[in-house]
């Protein structure tokens, strides 16, 4: 999904949730129960009608409809406090062989848009389908809820004993308007289209905002498609990463020995996934990157991944893999993205490879 408490898209919170074994339940569309209150449904479209120079009318007849879901209200709680969380078991779930032969598929059927989006954006082909991949298994799997519900529940009715309740109520009220203004202007059948219990949608899992800022019509044919269209959805990856700062040619990550521990270990992890250290700073406080990571100018960040009650594995982090994370907001997500796209790239066709590496 494209930015949440992780991103913005709903592929933040439908991945946040599936290390609390929420996301194999949301996976099942739930039964909606009856409409909202009048009076609340009134203010809600005065509300959007206004931020989004819609009708107010037309805005009450489209929610009219809406069903409330109260398993959404569950699925969108953070993990409770001390859930431990495991990089291994995490990247098992995505680069596993079910995947890596869907991956395989789709990057020899889509090799020609693949190359054509890194030329055109800079973006490596291998990000894009390492996104696309853990997303939607390649359009497997985009969504049964009713976009329209989920996102006036949430709208509505967002748990207060969510720690950002009122920041998460009012992101949701947003999303809800842009999906109203995408259906007004015909791109989206708004009492149809299904997606995730957060509101993301397609092969991307694009939240409706990041549908009208990134998406783009990849494939020619006059009109954005994220529901039918693979080769949009390939566009509108690579275009949503360029606008987030992608540095073409800049590796995502390097690996780093980690000898720190006490304060030094804190002062490194303290920015999280935001570069800040130089090569040099992090070698002092006792993090020390590849070899490879000297020839890189820019900040490092040293990101931390879990692995239960093993010891945790750790990257030296560029810009590219804030970026990455702008999709998603975990550093979790990213690198499993990363992988899978670059296990991909190596059991692919050389000529395929090649084709999309111009």
């Amino acid at each position: 999904m494209t930015h949440s408490p992780w991103p913005l898209r709903a592929l933040a919170i439908g991945l946040a949730a599936s290390f609390c074994g929420a996301a194999l339940a949301a996976n099942k569309a739930p039964t909606p129960t009856p409409a909202f209150a009048s009076a609340a449904l009134d203010a809600l479209s005065n509300e959007i009608a206004s931020a989004h120079t819609l009708d107010a009318s037309w805005v009450r007849q489209q929610l009219a409809g809406a069903r409330h879901l109260p398993r959404v209200r569950q699925w969108v709680l953070p993990a409770p406090a001390g859930t431990a969380k495991n990089w291994n078991v995490y990247r098992d779930r995505f680069i596993e062989p079910r995947r890596l032969q869907a991956a395989q598929r789709f990057w020899q059927q889509h090799a020609g848009a693949l190359a054509r989006a890194e030329q055109q954006y800079g973006v490596p082909a291998s990000l894009i389908v390492g996104v696309i991949g853990v997303e939607t298994f390649y359009g497997q799997h985009m969504g049964q809820h009713r976009v329209l519900d989920a996102l006036t529940t949430l709208a509505l009715d967002f748990p207060p004993a969510h720690p950002r309740a009122a920041a998460r109520q009012a992101f949701f009220r947003q999303e809800l308007g842009e999906l109203l203004r995408l259906g007004q202007q015909g791109q989206v059948d708004i009492q149809r289209l299904r997606g995730s219990y957060a509101g993301a949608v397609g092969w991307p899992q694009f939240m409706p905002s990041s549908w009208a800022k990134y998406a783009v019509d990849f494939d020619g044919d006059g009109r954005i498609d994220l529901l039918n269209s693979p080769v949009d959805a390939i566009g509108s990856v690579a275009h949503y990463f360029q606008a987030f700062g992608w540095q073409t040619g800049l590796p995502t990550h390097w690996s780093v020995t980690v000898r720190a521990s006490g304060e030094p270990l804190q002062t490194l992890l303290k920015p999280d996934i935001v570069p800040t250290f130089s090569f040099a700073d992090m070698e002092r406080l006792g993090a020390v990157p590849a070899p490879a990571a000297r020839e890189h100018s820019g900040p490092l960040a040293l990101v931390l991944l879990e692995n239960g009650g093993q010891a945790p594995h750790y990257v030296a982090g560029s810009q590219n893999f804030y970026v990455v994370t702008r999709y998603n907001w975990s550093s979790y997500y990213a690198l499993a993205v990363i992988e899978l796209g670059e296990r991909v790239r190596a059991i692919v066709p050389k000529e395929n490879a090649t084709l999309a590496r111009p």
